[in-house]
């Protein structure tokens, strides 16, 4: 009996550990969080005109760490519409202490209008933990201003533009986003805005917080 309960004991009592920190584990495990969203009309300089897109992004949140982010949706229910994104697809910035992640590009297919109303974001964590948030969208039915346009010459830039505020989009010589800079004039010398030593070209992004619409020009060197 002894020896019988000798090995019940030794047999058991791993399995019931494992079980155990298996459970622990679990109940740990946090969902990940979105601390707010922002989406607007984007219009994006092409060879045929400017193209308008979604710019959508959101603070993203997990207390497993930002590589525990696996999955970011925008679902418009009412249109059956999805976007999905991936750590491979999605655009991220930090900013001011927070992590956004997003797109800048959501295109329709086939030139279809965007629909106004309801979208849902979706955040999912690799352990299948998910969040949401929905927010609602009016789509601007016409541009409210001319498209902006930039210069870059003699190591000065000029922005002809009506936006109201005005970013640099850099990038470096590999095409790949670094970072961006706030422009506080629509012109200047390109040396008072101290660039990273590895960024090659920049986008304009000029944009309207209120009316919810920006403008992204294509690449420009500056090297």
């Amino acid at each position: 009996m002894r020896k019988y309960f000798f090995y019940v004991k030794n047999y058991f009592y791993p399995v019931f550990i494992g079980l155990l920190l298996m459970y622990f584990a679990a109940c740990s495990r946090s969902a990940p969080t979105i601390a707010f969203s922002t989406m607007s009309l984007n219009y994006i300089e092409e060879d045929e005109g400017p193209v308008p897109t979604l710019l959508f992004f959101v603070i993203a949140g997990d207390d497993d760490g930002y590589d525990d982010l696996a999955e970011l949706r925008l679902y418009n229910d009412y249109a059956g519409l999805l976007w999905s994104f991936t750590p491979e697809t999605w655009v991220r910035y930090d900013e001011a202490g927070n992590t956004w992640i997003g797109s800048r590009r959501i295109a329709m297919t086939g030139g279809e209008i965007f629909p106004s109303g309801q979208y849902r974001a979706v955040l999912i964590d690799k352990g299948g933990d998910r969040t949401e948030r929905t927010f609602g969208f009016d789509v601007p039915s016409i541009p409210r201003y001319s498209f902006p346009k930039l210069t870059i010459a003699d190591s000065r830039y000029n922005i002809d533009s009506e936006y109201p505020e005005h970013y640099f989009l850099c990038y470096n010589t590999e095409g790949t986003y670094r970072s961006s800079v706030k422009l506080e004039s629509k012109t200047g010398e390109l040396s008072s805005l101290r660039f990273g030593s590895d960024i090659l070209s920049v986008a304009l992004w000029a944009r309207d917080t209120v009316y919810s619409t920006s403008a992204l020009t294509k690449m420009a060197a500056i090297k």
